[in-house]
């Protein structure tokens, strides 16, 4: 039971209580009344007397209290046990999309707001939030093609975006519903941990006596890691970067489409349309970035490729396996493990025993107490029967193996309540297949002053608990789940006045900075030993295995870093093109496959006679469909922030509470009601800087 004081928070948690009929339903409620809304303000408010208070603010006021549902109408077609659930979640989503459509495109409450805008100097205490709010809308009404003439062309305008929403509807609803995999025999799977392999599908008639591996991280990555046979890993490579082949042509469409529609605007490609408004502010800036990081990694990469290459003949040779001089990409994570095993006398499955799931939450949640001030106060099933507002504590949870907690300031900072966290850890079925944060409900000021508190979600996939051991975590697994949190905590933190800048509500060239920054804690001696607590006799992780772990952080890391900039120089390619017939005629298979071997140095089947397009590991790439469009580069970019951060003031004194609280001020409760380059300033006290960055790649300038 939690102390009293913890025990009674103002606001109680959300309810997922939506059913197949009601979600898509209530999504239509929203749209109606979001509508009804506009029509009163355009009836009763001319562009004359148009002001921000008649104008914004009642707009602004529905947008906070909707999203206190949209954002769970959306949700369930990532959690959701039932299919049916998921589609009408789906559908709900393609209703508020298109609806978010109708509205961007209403030219009679555009007027209202280009006029409030003209007027913005003359309004009284228009305070800077309010300001970028207003300034803000007026640049998405013109993006959305009010700005072109009525008629045809903002009709064909309005028809692209359309189509953009049904495509990344689609295009998740494939990846989320995914559930292929590979049938083999335990001979093709030796070398895999047993773990993995107890929890497999048996197969029964034509796949009698052999195994389903999915495509699900906690199976795909130890096969790839582990497996001795270098033919499965090839299979299932190959298997995984064609599980959803039927998102090719979608992409393909999205990228054509987008281009229309940035040309229609008098943008030169979509990338620039993008990146204007970001940190970055433009495509050269973006382009030159990424080309010098390259220029530098390039030497590095194919030397560890060359060391990487002996590696991989020597146990060839030891295991009589044919060798023929190649490094492919099916190579990579089996003899990067090995090589960490033997010259680092590191194994990973070993260090995973220091770190059940459990207690490695609890000391994480342990450190964001000490470093910025939170109390988090997990919620048994009694708890949450009496916070629940119909009083079934499975109505606040939208399945059983969640666990939520309460989070609240601690007594420096005045026990105020600050909001509810939930973690979804595990894979099941039609699960969301990556880790990634959720913003349920965001915080605002209602228009009385009082604070909506926020609702935010980590939605993970690490392996389950089996009959003889805990779920255990891999270093780079609580790397991830450190990381996720950071957006969790961003999440929670947020102290804006509207929901459109709250929390992770950046520009998305910074929104990683500060998870990424979080990552360095997971490559701290003394935080890596108070995480620790071996599954079986609970002792603490040895300083040796530590000083061995922090010895591989840089291992192959230009291979690391430079497949990120696969990823990123492959998005600014596709959002670039010279011309529109460029666009419409881009291989994009080919272009993904040539580009990933041309910049990281290693081979796929194409060096065995296979055809240039023999995978499409863009169709998996949801990023590129669900807003990191022309973004990517962005988790590259904010590295640069983030290790500034870490380096200036953390990296002496890591759980210096006074600097994370001053962090958690100045950063993260800022959200993105501010232009971020002034976070990131009034944090560092000046500009950012990319030497940080470099030195810790260890990349001379």
């Amino acid at each position: 039971m939690a102390p009293p004081k913890y025990q009674s928070p103002p606001q109680a948690p959300p309810l997922f209580v939506g059913t197949n009929d009601s979600i898509a339903a209530d999504a239509q409620k929203i749209c109606d009344t979001t509508r009804s809304l506009l029509d009163k303000v355009v009836a009763e408010v001319s562009p004359e007397q148009a002001t921000f208070q008649n104008v914004m603010a009642p707009i602004v006021e529905d947008e906070n209290l909707s999203a206190l549902q949209t954002r769970i109408l959306g949700f369930y077609q990532y959690v959701a046990a039932d299919a049916d659930l998921r589609t009408a979640s789906t559908e709900a989503d393609k209703i508020l999309d298109d609806f978010g459509i109708e509205c961007a495109m209403r030219e009679d409450v555009f007027k209202l707001v280009d006029a409030a805008y003209s007027r913005r100097d003359k309004e009284t205490e228009l305070e800077p939030e309010s300001l970028r709010l207003l300034e803000k809308d007026r640049k998405n009404y013109i993006k959305f093609g009010l700005g072109l003439p009525a008629g045809p062309q903002r009709d064909r305008f309005k028809e692209i975006k359309k189509r953009l929403s049904q495509i990344q509807i689609e295009f998740t609803r494939n990846l989320n519903e995914e559930n292929g995999g590979v049938w083999l025999t335990p001979e093709e799977l030796d070398g895999v941990p047993e773990d993995v392999l107890v929890g497999l599908e048996k197969g029964k008639d034509e796949n009698e006596g052999k195994l389903k591996l999915s495509f699900k991280y906690p199976d795909l990555f130890p096969t790839l890691k582990f497996a001795k046979n270098p033919e499965t890993r090839r299979k299932v490579f190959m298997a995984n970067e064609n599980k959803c082949n039927q998102n090719a042509p979608l992409f393909q469409e999205a990228i054509v489409l987008r281009d229309e529609a940035a040309r229609m605007l008098g943008y030169p490609n979509h990338a620039q349309l993008r990146i204007e408004d970001k940190m970055a502010k433009d495509t050269d800036t973006v382009n030159d970035f990424l080309a010098d990081l390259r220029s530098r990694l390039t030497a590095g990469g194919a030397k560890e490729v060359d060391h990487l290459l002996e590696l991989k003949k020597a146990d060839a040779e030891s295991r009589g396996l044919p060798f023929d001089g190649n490094y492919y990409l099916w190579d990579h994570k089996f003899y990067d493990r090995l090589m960490i095993e033997k010259e680092y006398s590191i194994d990973e499955t070993k260090i995973a025993e220091y770190f059940p799931i459990s207690s490695t939450i609890s000391g994480m949640l342990k450190i964001f107490e000490e470093l910025l001030g939170f109390v988090f106060v997990e919620l048994p099933p009694e708890d949450r029967a009496r916070l629940s507002p119909t009083g079934k504590a499975e109505d606040i949870v939208w399945h059983e193996d969640v666990i939520l907690f309460s989070v609240w300031d601690d007594a420096s900072a005045g026990d105020g309540f600050v909001g509810y966290l939930y973690l979804d850890l595990h894979p099941r079925p039609g699960k969301y297949g990556h880790a990634a944060n959720f913003n349920l409900q965001p915080g605002f000021l209602y228009e009385n002053g009082t604070r909506r508190y926020p609702a935010t979600a980590l939605v993970c996939n690490f392996s389950k608990p089996t009959a003889t051991k805990p779920s255990l975590l891999k270093h780079d697994e609580v790397v991830t789940l450190f990381h996720e949190l950071g957006h969790g905590i961003h999440d929670l933190a947020g102290r804006t006045k509207y929901c459109r800048f709250h929390g992770t509500s950046t520009v998305r060239d910074f929104v990683e900075a500060p998870s990424q920054m979080l990552e360095n804690w997971c490559w701290t001696p003394s935080v890596l030993k108070s995480l620790s607590n071996h599954y079986e006799s609970g002792e603490k992780i040895p300083d040796d295995l530590i000083e061995k772990l922090l010895s591989t952080k840089h291992v192959n890391s230009a291979l690391f870093n430079l497949r990120q900039l696969h990823f990123g120089i492959f998005d600014m390619t596709i959002h670039s093109p010279k011309s529109h017939e460029e666009a419409k005629a881009f291989e994009i298979s080919k272009l993904y496959n040539e580009l990933r071997s041309q910049i990281a140095g290693i081979k796929g089947p194409e060096a065995q006679g296979e055809k240039p397009d023999w995978g499409n590991g863009q169709a998996c790439f949801g990023h590129l469909i669900g807003g990191y469009d022309a973004g990517y580069y962005g988790y590259l970019y904010s590295e640069v922030y983030s290790t500034d951060m870490f380096y200036s003031v953390f990296k002496a004194d890591p759980m210096n509470g006074v600097e994370g609280r001053r962090y958690r001020h100045t950063v993260l409760e800022k959200g993105g009601s501010q232009d971020e380059m002034t976070s990131l300033e009034n944090f560092l006290g000046r500009k950012p800087s990319t030497d940080a960055f470099y030195k810790e790649l260890g990349i001379t300038q």
